[in-house]
């Protein structure tokens, strides 16, 4: 059969990956045109068209008619505008029902056999497991792109008499379509979400045994073929349902999915209730509008609200109109369909997500960057993760014990009569429930519960101002158990697959890991000191003990010694718990978080390097403040305060490197184009060099204290005698007395300086020196304010001018610090 004897084929939407097949599939028999979007144009074969324009319509249809002599075999309507929001878009309504009747009427003037609509089941009303929909099923869309297929089909009804009255139709309601690498949103995005083990891969909240039917390609194309090539057995209009008869339950796929991706025969599924759903839904949607490009490149959550309204329906087709009519039936099946799929994902991930339009999780990206295999990677991390994860079950166990021991504690310790012991029964119930939930691989989340619950036990005996204290100290001792039994043992939770098994452990441009143990080592013992004190005065004030010691210093009150003084004063007694209690959790809190993790962590955790900083850097500031101003509003010291305060401010240069490397790494995956707050609290791969060394503690230990000590400090001579001078600004007032208008400025700005002198010995930020700058001007001018003596006006002066000239000297630097080298001057 030449060309010219070739009947003629038209096709809207031609250049889609549908009307390109369906070209190919028809060119044996037909000859085929086609019409697409202006851009898609291709010269003699494709003719540009916007179909919501009539005169673009009309004049594509022009040059069909020049090709095609004006007879036309067939048209197959495919061109159409979808999307899965949900959202009444007008574009349904200016593309799919507005751009069919400006199809219709341009084809008026053409001698059109043949019209096939590809439509969707989904205009009919669902029905129930173990029933069949079929062509009399009535019409009840249930969202907005079978609604607008509805209402064009309404269209073609209306105006093909009219315009064509000759011409036949025929209406096909198909299923779902897949071919062997790409599926309908509602499936490709239910293989991506068990792929990557996303929690809601393990929730449903419709009917487990309700399933929609499927179409495979070579099926569909078969089907178009039929139609046209017995298009003379078609009269007037017809309705013809095409898929696969039966269908497969959301429970059933759910089960071959999991045993094909991860190898797992009983991949659990649990039943939520629709309102539950209904409402995380929405938080989802919600939420992904306030930090646009922070979660992962601006995608929008799959789930909608509405899909939850329709998690139940359940589709299986009657199909046998279609073998009557057409000769069609089809001969591929969604089981074996899903082996084909779940291969091309596992051979090419990158290239699945992208077949699909689905946006790839952070970690596939970055294995992509690291040359990483991804498949091996993903299968590596999660055989490592679920090794290690076995080898630290007895941590979870201990935690359920340590459930059991707090919730049995009250009466045994003699509070079971107070709000606290109510307390440590529930968070003795919840820990160990978090316990057995952590002791699933799977249930990371359980862990970080488990974790939240020891954080609630060791602050309730301050909510509650224990008067036992030894319920206390059981809750200090219970809770920080608890925290590093849950997070403190590896695996870490939470970390992507890339981060765990691709890159460096010293961050770029830097010559050691700030995360390495023997960084957060002083950091860890300091706040050992810290903590040993703060609970001895949180006692006091709890009233566990009648007194507490002091050395040095007598109070201002008969019955009472400095410290006594300080800690049951009005500064004190504003907080609603006790302050020194405070402290105490705030060190605890650090000793927990300072043994977590490796020496990559500032790449693989980041959120916890940062809540590391927080705790140590600003809130340690604060803290210092506020030991700082005690003599002045309370008039007199606590020594224990004092080293206390000692021991908070030697962490801050031990722990601002990590920090700094930390932000440094989030800038670099927001540059690479990574979303910010996903790496944030999942980690990446990054560049730069080095291992892990496991044999670290195996060194001399001269060298490891060495090490300790010196890691990313240095100690400039004139640091220390810029700290020399803040000591002698702070114990000026001794001999100032406090009677001095300038005492308590000069004490104030002896403190600030020592803070930012002993942060300057951080290399990192030595360029912090110059604050001191700001402190020696205001020394200079403070007595010229508040008045004083000639002594006064000589410790102020030289006192500034002596800060002033020791930040010229920068000192000897102490390693590389990536970008941060620009700026240490």
């Amino acid at each position: 059969m030449t060309a010219q004897d070739k009947p003629t084929v038209l096709i809207t939407g031609a250049a889609g990956r549908i009307g390109r097949a369906l070209s190919e599939k028809l060119s044996a028999s037909y000859t085929v045109l086609g019409v697409d979007l202006p851009e898609n144009a291709e010269d003699g074969r494709i003719f540009g068209l916007d179909i919501t324009d009539e005169s673009s319509v009309a004049h594509a249809l022009d040059q069909v008619r020049e090709a095609s002599g004006g007879t036309l075999a067939a048209v197959i309507h495919l061109a159409a505008y979808f999307d899965f929001s949900g959202r009444e878009s007008p574009m349904y309504d200016r593309v799919n029902v507005e751009g069919t009747r400006n199809l219709l009427k341009g084809l008026e003037g053409l001698d059109v056999a043949h019209f096939i609509y590809a439509g969707t089941m989904l205009v009919h009303r669902p029905g129930h497991p173990g029933e069949r929909i079929n062509e009399d099923t009535p019409l009840a869309p249930g969202w907005a792109y079978p609604k607008s297929k509805a209402e064009t089909e309404d269209v073609i009804r209306e105006l093909a008499p009219r315009t064509n009255p000759e011409m036949s139709v025929l209406l096909l309601h198909m299923a779902g379509l897949y071919d062997d690498k790409t599926a309908v949103p509602t499936l490709s995005q239910q293989i991506a979400r068990i792929y990557e083990r996303d929690l809601k891969s393990h929730v449903y909240s419709g009917d487990l045994q309700a399933g929609q039917a499927f179409i495979h390609l070579e099926d569909m194309l078969e089907l178009f073929a039929s139609a046209i090539d017995r298009r003379d057995r078609i009269e007037g209009l017809e309705v013809v349902l095409a898929g696969e008869p039966d269908a497969m339950s959301y429970a059933k796929l759910q089960e071959e999915l999991g045993q094909l991706i991860h190898g797992e025969e009983d991949w659990q599924t649990l039943r939520v209730p629709a309102p539950v759903a209904r409402v995380a839904a929405r938080a989802e949607v919600a939420a992904e509008e306030p930090i646009p490009d922070a979660l992962d490149e601006g995608e929008k959550p799959f789930i909608r609200p509405f899909m939850i309204e329709l998690s139940s329906d359940h589709y299986a087709l009657d199909i046998s109109k279609a073998k009557e009519l057409l000769d069609w039936e089809p001969k591929h099946r969604i089981r074996d369909g899903l082996r084909h799929i779940v291969a091309a994902l596992q051979d090419d991930p990158m290239g699945w997500y992208k077949a699909n339009g689905i946006t790839p999780p952070v970690w596939l990206r970055s294995a992509e960057e690291a040359n990483a295999e991804a498949e091996d990677l993903r299968a590596t991390h999660e055989r490592e993760y679920r090794a290690r994860h076995h080898d630290s079950l007895w941590a979870h166990w201990a935690n359920f014990g340590l459930g059991l021991w707090l919730l049995t504690s009250p009466p045994l310790l003699g509070y079971g009569e107070s709000w606290l012991a109510w307390s440590d029964v529930l968070a003795g119930l919840a820990l160990s429930l978090c316990a057995l939930l952590s002791m699933s691989w799977q249930l990371p989340h359980a862990r970080f519960a488990a974790a939240a619950v020891g954080c609630w036990i060791m602050f309730a005996p301050l909510i509650f101002w224990a008067e036992n204290g030894a319920a206390y100290v059981n809750a200090t001792l219970t809770g920080m158990l608890a925290v590093g039994f849950a997070l403190g043992l590896p695996p870490a939770p939470g970390v992507s697959p890339a981060a765990a098994q691709t890159g460096p452990v010293i961050p770029k441009g830097w010559d050691y890991s700030p995360s390495d143990w023997f960084q957060r080592l002083p950091v860890i013992l300091l706040a050992v000191v810290g903590l040993l004190i703060s609970r001895y005065l949180t006692a006091y004030q709890l009233e566990s003990i009648d007194g507490v010691w002091e050395p040095f210093f007598d109070g201002t009150l008969p019955d009472k010694n400095g410290t006594e003084q300080i800690i049951t004063s009005e500064v004190s007694e504003a907080w609603p718990v006790p302050d020194a209690g405070l402290g105490a959790l705030t060190y605890a809190l650090e000793i927990l978080v300072g043994v977590i993790g490796s020496a990559r962590r500032w790449r693989t955790m980041p959120w916890l390097t940062v809540l590391f900083g927080v705790m140590i850097v600003p809130l340690g500031a604060v803290s210092i403040f506020f030991i700082v101003i005690q003599p002045i509003v309370i008039g007199t010291y606590s020594t224990l305060a004092l080293i206390a305060a000692a021991a908070m401010l030697l962490q801050i240069p031990y722990a601002i490197d990590e920090i700094v490397a930390t932000v440094q790494f989030l800038i670099r995956r927001h540059r690479a184009g990574r979303p910010w707050l996903l790496v944030f609290f999942t980690g990446d791969t990054d560049e730069g060099t080095g291992e892990i060394d496991r044999q670290a503690f195996e060194r001399k230990p001269g060298v490891i204290l060495r090490d300790m000590l010196s890691g990313g400090i240095t100690l400039p001579w004139s640091l220390l005698a810029s700290i020399g001078v803040a000591l002698w600004l702070m114990l000026s007032p001794l001999y100032l007395t406090w009677d001095s208008p300038v005492a308590a400025a000069v004490h104030i700005c002896g403190a600030l300086a020592l803070t930012v002198s002993v942060t300057s010995l951080a290399s990192v930020v030595r360029m912090a020196r110059f604050l001191n700058v700001i402190i020696g001007v205001v020394l200079i001018f403070a007595p010229l304010v508040t008045g004083g003596s000639v002594l006064a006006y000589l410790t102020c002066f030289t006192a500034g001018l002596l800060l002033i000239g020791l930040t010229v000297p920068r000192g000897p630097i102490g390693g590389h610090y990536g970008a941060m080298n620009a700026w240490i001057r």
